[in-house]
C-alpha cells in the first residue's frame, strides 16, 4: 500500500526507564534496538517522530483507581511492605518494584494517548507507540509485566472525548485480558484477541465462550490457539475472524497491539510463528483501517522477549507499513554490527524469516491446524455476527 496517510512515530528516550531489572524478560533494550533498526532502514523522517508528554494522573484515572495509582507511586519510592505490595500485584517475579516505577510508566501511557489524539484529529492518520501495549494491567492490579494499561486510557479517551466506536485487535501470544475486561460491557468497543489458549499459557483467560455481556454481547472475540500453531494456521484463523468482526462492528478507529511473543524463538510462549506472518497481518490491518475506519489507525508494541532477534524486525514492519514502505529484504549490516555483541545468538540478516525457521514436526503442525479450525468454527457459530464457515 502506498504512502497514503500521515504517520507519527512516538518516541521518548525515557522509555528505557521502565525497567524491571537484570534478568527480567521485559528488557527495554528491545525498544532502542527497534528505533535504531527503523532509522538504519531509512524509515524515520524527522517530521514523523514526536516526543509525547507523560500521561497525567487525571488521565490515568480513566483506567485505574486512585488508590492503585497511589500504591504504585509509593511502591516506586520503595515505601510499601511486601504484604502491601502483594495486594496490588506488585513485588512479584512478574512485576518487581523499581525506583521511579510510577513516573516511568507515565511515559508509556502518554505515548499511546498522544497517538490516540493524533489519529482522532483527521482521517488517514496513523500512529505507532512501540513502548505501548501493556494489555494485562487491571484497574487496581498490576499483571504480566504491566503496571498501567495504556490501551484502556487511550480507548477511553477515544470513546469519551470523540464518541468513536473503537475496534481493538490484539495479536500478542497472551490474551489481552485487561483491555477486554475494561470494555466487556461497552457495545462501542470491539476487542479481538488471537492468543495461545489459556489452558497452556498466562493469564489463563480468553475462552471462545467469553463474548461480552448485555448490550455488548458479541463484541468480545477470543481466538485461543493451540501450541505449535504455525503461520498458515494463525493466518487462516485471522482471516476467518477479524474482517468479519470488523465488518459487523463498523468501527471509527482501529487500535492494534503487535506483541511478537508468538514467534517460534520466543522463550515465554509455545506458538511457532515467523516474521512472515507479522508482515502479512500488518498489511491486512492497514487495509482494514482504510476500509472501515477512514484510515484512523493507532498501533502499539506489546510482548516480545526475543529482544534483538525478533522484536526489532517485527515492529519495524509495523512502522514501515504505516509509512507505505515495501518490506526490506535485508537487515542493514551496520545495525547487525551495532547489536550483535548484545545477542547470545546470531542476528538474522533478513527481515522476513525463511520457511525453515519454524523447524516443527509435521504432525504437530497438522494437529494444531485441525484443532484451531474447530475453535474458529465454534467461535463463529456462537456470535451474532458469525458468517458461515466453509473450509476449502
Amino acid at each position: 500500500m502506498g504512502c497514503d496517510a500521515a504517520a507519527r512515530f512516538l518516541w521518548r528516550d525515557e522509555y528505557r526507564l521502565y525497567d524491571f531489572g537484570h534478568g527480567h524478560p521485559l528488557n527495554p533494550i528491545r525498544l532502542a534496538a527497534t528505533r535504531d533498526l527503523i532509522a538504519a532502514l531509512g524509515w524515520l523522517a524527522a517530521d514523523q517522530e514526536a516526543a509525547p508528554p507523560p500521561a497525567t494522573e487525571a488521565e490515568l484515572e480513566w483506567a485505574h483507581t486512585r488508590a492503585y495509582i497511589e500504591a504504585v507511586t509509593a511502591a516506586g519510592e520503595l515505601g510499601l511492605s511486601p504484604g502491601e505490595l502483594a495486594a496490588w500485584g506488585l513485588g512479584t517475579d512478574d512485576n518487581p518494584v523499581f525506583r521511579g516505577m510510577h513516573e516511568a510508566s507515565l511515559y508509556y501511557v502518554g505515548g499511546t494517548l498522544a497517538g490516540a489524539r493524533y489519529v482522532a484529529e483527521a482521517p488517514d492518520r496513523h500512529a505507532f507507540n512501540p513502548a505501548g501495549g501493556l494489555h494485562h494491567a487491571r484497574a487496581s492490579r498490576a499483571s504480566g509485566f504491566c503496571v498501567y494499561n495504556d490501551l484502556v486510557v487511550a480507548i477511553r479517551w477515544l470513546r469519551r472525548e470523540r464518541g468513536f466506536r473503537v475496534a481493538y485487535v490484539d495479536t500478542d501470544a497472551h490474551h489481552g485480558d485487561g483491555v477486554e475486561a475494561a470494555f466487556y460491557d461497552d457495545p462501542g468497543v470491539l476487542t479481538v484477541s488471537l492468543h495461545e489458549s489459556g489452558r497452556y499459557l498466562f493469564p489463563g483467560t480468553g475462552a471462545v465462550e467469553d463474548r461480552g455481556q448485555g448490550a455488548a454481547y458479541g463484541t468480545a472475540v477470543n481466538v485461543p490457539l493451540e501450541p505449535a500453531t504455525d503461520d498458515v494456521s494463525w493466518l487462516e484463523a485471522f482471516d476467518r475472524v477479524v474482517p468479519a468482526a470488523l465488518e459487523a462492528f463498523a468501527p471509527d478507529v482501529l487500535v492494534t497491539q503487535h506483541g511478537c511473543d508468538s514467534h517460534v524463538w520466543d522463550p515465554l510462549a509455545d506458538l511457532s510463528l515467523t516474521t512472515w506472518v507479522y508482515r502479512e497481518a500488518v498489511r491486512r490491518l492497514h487495509a482494514y483501517a482504510h476500509r472501515w475506519c477512514g484510515g484512523r489507525w493507532l498501533a502499539v508494541g506489546g510482548g516480545g522477549y526475543e529482544a534483538l532477534r525478533v522484536v526489532p524486525r517485527a515492529w519495524a514492519m509495523v512502522w514501515g507499513e504505516m509509512r507505505g514502505q515495501e518490506t526490506a529484504v535485508a537487515v542493514p549490516e551496520a545495525w547487525v554490527r551495532r547489536w550483535q555483541g548484545l545477542s547470545p545468538a546470531p542476528l538474522p540478516p533478513v527481515m522476513v524469516d525463511p520457511p525453515e525457521t519454524a523447524g516443527l514436526e509435521t504432525d504437530r503442525m497438522l494437529l494444531a491446524r485441525a484443532l484451531n479450525r474447530r475453535t474458529v468454527t465454534r467461535l463463529l457459530a456462537g456470535v451474532p455476527w458469525g458468517p458461515t464457515v466453509g473450509w476449502s
